[in-house]
């Protein structure tokens, strides 16, 4: 199968997810037990997503800049600075640690 054919699948698998979503039952999506997983798996993705893109390039894990930046926005995370102090807080300890060497 070329990309394109796999591209194509890919995106007919996702919409037929999101469709299957609309017949999943009222009561069921009311259970305060779903609601808790739901929140459960919507924060353990994020978090494993932004491990990935921390740590990872190619099929390796490299210890760079983006780690660093990552320290960084955590730090002010826990100071309970606003969004915009957090991401300005990363990309800054990144472009500093960058500019010293730490590509």
């Amino acid at each position: 199968m070329t990309l394109w054919g796999w591209l194509l699948l890919s995106c007919l698998l996702a919409y037929a997810w999101k469709l299957a979503g609309y017949f999943v039952p009222a009561s069921l999506l009311k259970n305060p037990r779903m609601s808790r997983v739901a929140g459960t798996m919507t924060i353990g993705l994020l978090a494993s997503l932004t491990i990935v893109n921390a740590l990872a390039s190619g099929q390796s894990l490299v210890l760079d800049a983006r780690l660093g930046a990552l320290a960084a926005a955590a730090v002010a995370l826990l100071f309970r600075a606003p969004f915009l102090v957090v991401v300005l807080a990363g990309a800054g300890t990144a472009a500093l640690l960058r500019l010293t060497g730490w590509n």
